[in-house]
């Protein structure tokens, strides 16, 4: 049967199919009674709670965590700004001898 929405499901919810499933009753028993799509649901839900414990079946924020504006930058050193100036002073010097080569081969 196909849903056409995901449910989400509370981790008390979850917590309480877990126990139940740990106390005996079968996962397709309970898949049933508790209407989920699939009893695979109860054993992925299982697993998560016997390696995570409770905080496994609490939801997880959503997303890339949010960085902190008031946190300052941590200041470049010396050393890491010349190192970054060499570098883009090499790469100008590189494209300025290539344009210099092309500039020869067409007078030729």
């Amino acid at each position: 049967m196909i849903k056409p929405t995901k449910r989400l499901f509370s981790f008390e919810f979850k917590l309480d199919a877990v126990r139940r499933f740990q106390a005996g009753e079968s996962k397709a028993a309970l898949a049933r009674e508790l209407q989920l799509s699939s009893p695979e649901l109860i054993e992925k839900w299982a697993r998560q709670y016997r390696t995570e414990g409770e905080d496994g079946l609490r939801p997880k924020p959503k997303g890339r965590p949010r960085t902190n504006p008031e946190a300052p930058a941590q200041p470049e050193s010396e050393l890491q700004r010349l190192r970054r100036e060499n570098e883009r002073l090499r790469a100008e010097v590189a494209f300025l001898g290539k344009v210099q080569a092309l500039r020869d081969e067409e007078r030729r």
